[in-house]
């Protein structure tokens, strides 16, 4: 007769053994793959420091190394969250037995004015072990980071009325001025929904789901509405910031699609947001950097020039023909932007690998490790550099461009995008001989990023007005992180201002003026 499994008695020792063997030996199995997936994620950390490190030196238009990067990111990310998964699903060792061949790198303090909040452990009165008394010897603080979610508030102004017993006079302090006459919202709240919608990229419609998950109930009619008369409120500072670029002596410009609905007919057209940029911070220059930003609703080129026309000096562009009037005048020189032509040989390059592509993509890499050692050096020092040092090698790239254009075919990739090159050769290399000027128009690709990101998640309102709109905030919020202002603080400070503010000393209120904080607690320190 068969004995079932359930009856079949167990060898005594030799099973036991057995057991205790194999889970040794799958928790050794265990550790050691966890030592290799540190490894492993150590070894992408020094990948992407790596590459980190090839950008800075070939510049930062490297497209393939911007993309390995991006990767890297990703994939060090996942690979140390599945580590701390691991490591939360196994047994915690003592400090004494941690393995000194997976060091942790070393926490930073908390910055000291993130706001505390303590939480007292109270101990026992009396020694637990005999009943005595405890004589106090200190305490133990450790910290933990929390996150408070945003919270509302309701002030409350209350103004008391007092009756003159004489005459009967009622005498009662003014009304508090609000930033929107009537308006329900305080500056802070007008800040965070402006900065909310065009720097953080959330539609008024995610706003409002938000706001009332906090119990506030706002539609987004409402909010529409707030960023309506907010950015009415906020223009005259739209037309310092453009009056200060335009008083520089270089500018860069650019633009970007951006879709408009349709009234009516539940469709979108395509219009366009021009950002012009004042940035010297490379040339050493003094005044602060400030970026504007300006809606049409078509690619027309009587707006930059509508734009520029009280501008005089260096151009930075692309090579769009509406702004080819501008120069005609005399008044603008053309600088044209050495990323441009950089891209198109790359392009090739990725396509089809091309030698000839990859030797022009060397020699433009050449001329921006030239510049990297130039950054922050005067003008004069820059075009005495660049004329003994990048002028020889530009004048080597014309004569290979010109020989290589001969060689190969005139419809071919290469023989076009050496076409691009040859014709613009003049504006090219204007920033050799000008230290103002830079190798290219990076600085106004920069700044149309922001409007990249917001364009993937809404589109503007159905109006050429909601473009105007949208238009003054990014002008606002760009020119205060171009000058390492916070834009919900700067937007603050300046609603809480901008009401009863002189409009002929409306630059008070630009981001390297203003003093952010409470105008009246600031007045009573002092």
């Amino acid at each position: 007769m068969l004995t079932t499994p359930a009856n079949t008695p167990e060898p005594p020792e030799d099973v036991a053994a057995l057991r205790a063997e194999l889970a040794a030996s799958r928790a050794e199995s265990a550790e050691l793959r966890s030592q290799l997936h540190h490894r492993d994620c150590e070894l992408e950390k020094l990948k992407l420091e790596l590459a980190r490190l090839k950008r800075k030196q070939f510049g930062r238009s490297s497209e393939r190394l911007d993309a390995q990067i991006a990767q890297l990111e990703l994939t060090i990310e996942e690979m140390e969250s599945v580590q701390a998964e691991e490591a939360a699903r196994q047994p915690q060792p003592s400090s004494s037995s941690q393995s000194s061949s997976s060091p942790r790198p070393a926490r930073q303090a908390l910055p000291e004015d993130i706001p505390r909040e303590d939480h007292r452990h109270a101990a026992a009165c009396t020694c637990p072990d005999c009943g005595g008394a405890l004589t106090y010897l200190g305490e133990d603080v450790s910290e933990v980071l929390e996150y408070v979610p945003a919270s509302f508030k309701v002030i409350r102004h209350i103004r008391p009325k007092h009756r003159c017993g004489q005459c009967g006079t009622i005498n009662q302090a003014p009304a508090a001025e609000r930033p929107i006459e009537r308006g329900l919202a305080g500056p802070g709240l007008l800040a965070q929904v402006l900065v909310a919608k065009y720097a953080d990229h959330l539609p008024l419609y995610r706003q409002s789901a938000i706001y009332a998950r906090e119990g506030v109930h706002l539609t987004r009619s409402t909010l529409a509405d707030w960023v309506g008369a907010s950015s009415a409120l906020l223009a005259p500072l739209g037309e310092a910031l453009q009056r200060h670029i335009l008083a520089g002596a270089t500018v860069h410009a650019d633009d970007t699609p951006v879709p408009l609905l349709a009234p009516g007919r539940g469709q979108t057209r395509t219009a366009r947001l021009w950002t012009y940029v004042r940035d010297e911070r490379a040339a050493d220059g003094e005044m602060p950097p400030a970026v504007v930003f300006r809606y049409s609703p078509d690619r027309k080129g009587l707006h930059p020039q509508r734009h520029l026309r009280e501008f005089t000096g260096v151009l930075q562009a692309d090579g769009y023909a509406g702004f080819r009037p501008l120069y005609d005048t005399g008044r603008v020189q053309e600088a044209a932007c050495w990323a441009h032509v950089r891209r198109k040989f790359h392009d090739i390059d990725q396509g089809n690998g091309s030698p000839l592509a990859r030797e022009a993509l060397e020699r433009i890499g050449a001329l921006y490790a030239i510049e990297a050692d130039l950054r922050g050096k005067p003008p004069d020092v820059r075009r005495a550099e660049r004329q003994a040092r990048a002028g020889p090698a530009l004048d080597d790239l014309h004569t290979w461009f010109t020989d290589k254009l001969q060689r190969v075919s005139a419809k071919s990739t290469f023989a076009v995008a050496v076409r691009y090159a040859l014709e613009r050769w003049t504006a090219l290399t204007r920033y050799r001989d000008d230290g103002r000027v830079e190798i290219d128009n990076n600085a106004a690709e920069r700044a149309l990023r922001t409007v990249a990101l917001g364009r993937k998640n809404y589109l503007f309102a159905g109006s050429d007005r909601g473009g105007d709109s949208a238009a003054l905030i990014y002008s606002l919020i760009g020119t205060a992180r171009l000058n390492g202002v916070d834009p919900y603080a700067y937007l603050r400070a300046v609603l809480e201002r901008i009401g009863t503010h002189p409009i002929n000393r409306i630059d008070e209120l630009l981001p390297w003026s203003i003093t952010l904080g409470d105008p009246q607690s600031q007045a009573a320190a002092a």
